[in-house]
């Protein structure tokens, strides 16, 4: 069990790294025009980002760390209807009703 004074001092330091990474773009390069590589790299985050968020709970969601069935039906219907639309609202709907009726229809 971590104590009081060790959690604010990981927190406090947390705060700092992440205010610290967000002043390095914004404080010292915000003025100045960014190299068209980086810019490049740049429009690629949120595409990188969500993916890495949403496949440790697609694959590892069950029960002692098990594939859950209704979540993987989901997600290969999410990513179907993204493809095949090239529409992100439609690909969530899409995979919030195969979702919940997967839960109703197997739970």
């Amino acid at each position: 069990m971590m104590d009081k004074d060790t959690l604010w001092i990981v927190i406090f330091g947390l705060g700092i790294g992440s205010f610290l990474l967000r002043f390095a773009f914004l404080g010292f390069v915000g003025d100045r025009p960014l190299p068209a590589w980086l810019v490049r790299h740049l429009r690629y985050t949120a595409v990188a980002i969500l993916p890495a968020l949403v496949a440790p709970l697609v694959v590892y969601s069950g029960e002692g760390g098990t594939t859950d069935p209704t979540r993987l039906g989901a997600a290969v219907v999410t990513l179907g209807v993204g493809i095949w639309t090239r529409n992100v609202f439609a690909a969530i709907g899409a995979g919030a009703a195969t979702l919940f009726l997967l839960v109703y229809v197997l739970g």
